[in-house]
């Protein structure tokens, strides 16, 4: 298995509020196997990370939303928390963000409540994930087959439920980032 992702370009997207283990533990390990892990965010110049329900660290926006393009980067992670994700999927600009990842075939890493934007980019229907438990039912509202596993990986698209689960995320998403593009997840974009 290639965990070498030197030259693979990274962006995190984020807004206030995300689970801040979820965005720094995967970014070490992004950074740690040679990738460039960008913080994309519609917040200017900081945004916020939680500890749960605790206020966490404050993190700098490498790249705004607004002059991000999808076209610049090889991959995508979300991370969770429940406000960052509901932020999110209001702003259509990380929408369509979203979406230009699965149009391009380019693999996409998730955790936690970090499924709900890709509800709205219509992302997710036919595809195989899990989740954090409460959001379960939106996703298969939206199509998706819901799985309680600590990693599931369906075509480029890597998910994971929590916290918890992180490690076998990360070896997950460095795999799948390592691969590249997958026709599948372009594949099952265009099917939505």
């Amino acid at each position: 298995m290639n965990k070498d992702l030197t030259n693979v370009r990274v962006a995190i997207l984020v807004a206030d509020g995300f689970e801040q283990v979820e965005l720094t533990d995967p970014r070490i390990a992004l950074e740690k196997a040679g990738a460039t892990a960008q913080i994309v965010s519609p917040a200017d110049g900081e945004v916020e990370g939680w500890n749960h329900f605790d206020k966490g660290d404050k993190f700098n926006v490498d790249v705004q939303l607004a002059d991000a393009n999808a076209a610049d980067f090889d991959a995508l992670l979300l991370p969770g928390g429940v406000a960052n994700p509901d932020q999110l999927r209001m702003n259509e600009k990380a929408v369509s963000f979203i979406r230009e990842f699965f149009d391009a075939g380019k693999p996409v890493a998730v955790i936690c409540h970090g499924p709900w934007p890709m509800i709205d980019a219509g992302v997710v229907k036919g595809r195989k994930m899990t989740s954090w438990p409460s959001v379960k039912q939106d996703l298969i509202n939206a199509g998706a087959e819901w799985s309680n596993e600590e990693v599931v990986v369906d075509q480029g698209l890597v998910s994971s439920r929590k916290p918890e689960d992180i490690p076998a995320f990360v070896e997950k998403m460095i795999e799948e980032f390592a691969e590249g593009r997958h026709q599948g997840q372009k594949a099952a974009a265009t099917n939505n």
